[in-house]
């Protein structure tokens, strides 16, 4: 892997991200079949993501779209 470049995990994780899901629950199972990850583990990966400029360089819309609304929840606070 060169520098600068993401991780399969990591673009996976992304590729999660951009799509949708149906009922409760159904991102969690997508989480947990997809991409052998417990939930609490796949948020605090993606949470590290976001904070990543290789991942915006990767997705920037996606990206964009986490960090809005991880602010907004933070502000929430």
């Amino acid at each position: 892997m060169e520098l600068g470049e993401l991780a399969e995990r990591e673009r996976r994780i992304l590729a999660l991200e951009r799509r949708g899901f149906s009922g409760p629950g159904a991102k969690e199972r997508a989480v947990r079949e997809e991409l052998g990850l417990a939930p609490v583990r796949y948020y605090q990966l993606l949470n590290a993501l976001l904070d990543d400029p290789r991942a915006l360089a990767c997705d920037p819309v996606t990206v964009n779209r986490l960090r809005r609304i991880r602010e907004s929840r933070r502000a929430e606070r």
